[in-house]
């Protein structure tokens, strides 16, 4: 009769199992590539994982340096789409007739491609950062905005009828009673926005930009180096990543109740 595995052994297979499918993947994906395709179009047209992993050793300072434009698009439209999305927020909020008016166009903002807006940035304002950044930005502000709204809506009436029993001022039950219970919403709208942000920036390159992975993304497959694209997406994903686990730990940070919730949560299983 087989052995059953141990709990911990089975979470180290559960743990591996991922990495053991990718690693075949890999394999199958070069030698599908190198037995099937002409050697001449292999790393030029046709990317094999060994050509990308050279290009990821041998470009790493110009992967690096493009990143670092990406990241400060990004990091402005995220700015930018914090900054309008929550004071919007706050407005729709409190008011039914902004909310009347707004909301409505915010929705129809989601509907323009993004395509069709990021050529008239570039004609506007130039190769520089900020169609990039609005670009980014115009992506985020619509998830946040949602989210936000809608974790102030979610407020425990009980707990806002004990403020104002209490005397609570308008910006007091805002600060201490509305903004927390919402944090949830807005850093799960955050959640979304900063994977999406990465595309628009991305997508603002593509359209008009002298830097950046997108434009280098362009550039090299313009050039026919297959394998140097594949490594620039690995680097965008790499960056989404990065800015998503970023963002979780600041999620972490602003609600320490959430973590000791989980805390006692786990305690009185164990005592179970």
């Amino acid at each position: 009769m087989p052995r059953l595995l141990t709990e911990s052994e089975s979470r180290r297979w559960k743990a591996l199992l991922p990495a053991l499918a990718l690693l075949i993947l890999i394999g199958l994906w070069e030698g599908s590539v190198r037995l099937l395709a002409r050697p001449d179009l292999i790393h030029t047209v046709y990317p094999i994982p060994s050509g990308v992993a050279f290009s990821l050793y041998a470009k790493s300072g110009l992967l690096a340096r493009q990143t670092l434009v990406t990241l400060a698009e990004v990091g402005l439209g995220l700015g930018l789409a914090l900054v309008f999305g929550l004071a919007l927020s706050l407005l729709i909020f409190y008011s039914k007739g902004l909310e009347r008016a707004l909301y409505p166009l915010i929705i129809i903002t989601q509907n323009i491609p993004v395509f069709a807006i990021a050529p008239l940035l570039v004609i506007w304002l130039g190769y520089g950062l900020g169609p990039k950044a609005i670009v980014a930005a115009l992506i985020v502000f619509f998830p946040i905005v949602v989210n936000t709204v809608d974790g102030l809506r979610a407020t425990d009436e009980d707990l806002v009828h004990l403020f104002t029993i209490l005397g609570a001022t308008p910006w007091q039950m805002l600060v201490k009673l509305r903004i927390p219970s919402a944090l949830p919403f807005i850093f799960s709208g955050l959640k979304i926005g900063v994977t999406l942000s990465v595309v628009g920036a991305v997508i603002g390159e593509w359209v008009g930009a002298r830097a950046g992975l997108g434009y280098l993304m362009l550039k090299e497959n313009r050039l026919l180096q297959a394998d140097l694209v594949f490594a620039a997406i690995i680097w965008l994903s790499a960056l989404g990543l990065g800015l998503f686990a970023l963002v979780s730990l600041l999620e972490r940070a602003a609600m320490p109740w959430k973590r000791a919730g989980h805390a006692g949560y786990s305690v009185a299983q164990k005592e179970e």
